[in-house]
């Protein structure tokens, strides 16, 4: 029945699109018939009205010539529009039609190749209740995300769900999965450095204050957690704070297994860090950052602290990030861009309240204050 179905609306199809084709071409022959008519009902009309008297005999003459060349004119006309162009025109439809049957024609030949017409139908829902060692990630997403929407106080399926999400960059979802884990079973060292993670995959690499927060509660946890260590280092180095950040990245290019990945990437990141110089041996990352000109090194992190003035720019409201950005500025020796960053941060909150009396305070430390 189906490949009957299937037929009878491919016939169909091609029938609708074939039609204006198969279509008989009379209309010149009919135009000119039509005219003649019209003509001619012009002189009977011309008749009436001369024996009505509203025209004289001369006027009635030359109205009938006219009207008589105009019928004649038509009459020469009419077997001149029929021939030219017929050979031409049945071209026209013959191409056009096998055009159109070629369509059809092309994908069966096609399918019949390369198509599967046993296989049988494999709907969603059949689909996520195979075998999970024969489904694919997307399958198995899906299965894992129905299964969590029915199930929320699950924390180990956010746990699972959580770094899948990461791998795949999808940090706002990863994001949402390790807040659920910590608001369904807790805190723990694990899920607050992961949630820090993808919120850094959020910022697009910059460490924000919400970022800080999270990682530096999982060191609450465990004081000695790779990765929350490797980005509060991060974090320092975008404030501008190098040498805490050389102090955190060599600590643990010193302290971590060489077969911890936290070891490497510290080593490169300290490698790369403006003045520092690595205790822990070579790597190949920071053989390649030791290359890095002093221009380069600098270069890099101005392009730091762009992107932070950027993430504020949009996101005024964060004090922690201001008193980075204004550090920042200090440290590179930018004192009219700090003094601007203040300006801006005092713009963001209101006048006498204490995020803006803490950032004053805050830039004062420094050496900054605001011009207004």
């Amino acid at each position: 029945m189906f490949w009957i179905f299937a037929a009878l609306l491919t016939f169909a199809a091609s029938l609708a699109v074939m039609r204006p084709f198969l279509r008989k071409n009379s209309g010149p022959v009919e135009g000119t018939q039509h005219d003649i008519a019209v003509y001619r009902d012009q002189l009977a009309e011309l008749e009436r009205e001369h024996e009505r008297g509203l025209l004289d005999r001369r006027e009635a003459e030359e109205a009938r010539a006219e009207i008589g060349r105009r019928i004649l004119a038509l009459q020469k006309s009419e077997p001149s529009r029929q021939p030219p162009g017929s050979y031409r025109s049945m071209l026209v439809k013959i191409v056009a039609i096998a055009a159109v049957l070629s369509v059809p024609a092309v994908s069966w030949a096609t399918y019949q190749l390369i198509g599967r017409p046993d296989m049988p139908a494999q709907p969603l829902a059949a689909r996520l209740e195979k075998d999970p060692a024969q489904a694919s990630l997307e399958e198995l997403l899906k299965r894992a995300e129905n299964y969590l929407a029915e199930n929320p106080q699950d924390a180990r399926g956010w746990d699972t769900l959580g770094p899948v999400y990461l791998r795949l960059g999808r940090y706002r979802d990863a994001a949402n999965a390790f807040q659920k884990a910590i608001d369904t079973a807790g805190s723990t060292a694990e899920r607050e450095a992961a949630l820090g993670e993808a919120l850094v995959g959020v910022g697009e690499g910059v460490v924000t204050g919400e970022a800080e927060a999270a990682f530096t509660r999982a060191r609450e946890h465990d004081p000695e957690n790779p990765r929350a260590r490797f980005y509060l280092g991060m974090a320092a180095a975008q404030e501008g704070d190098n040498a805490r950040a050389g102090e955190i990245w060599r600590a643990m290019a010193e302290e971590l297994d060489d077969a911890s990945p936290w070891r490497e990437a510290a080593a490169s990141a300290l490698a790369s860090l403006p003045g520092a110089e690595t205790q822990a041996g070579p790597s190949r990352n920071a053989a390649a950052a030791d290359g890095m000109s002093a221009v380069e090194r600098q270069r890099m992190i101005e392009g730091m602290v762009a992107s932070l003035d950027a993430k504020l720019r949009d996101n005024p409201r964060d004090a922690e990030g201001w008193r980075r950005l204004i550090r920042s500025y200090v440290v590179l020796d930018r004192p009219s861009d700090a003094e601007n960053a203040l300006e801006r941060a005092l713009a963001a909150f209101e006048a006498g309240s204490a995020e803006a009396d803490a950032l004053s305070a805050f830039a004062k430390e420094l050496g900054v204050s605001s011009t207004e």
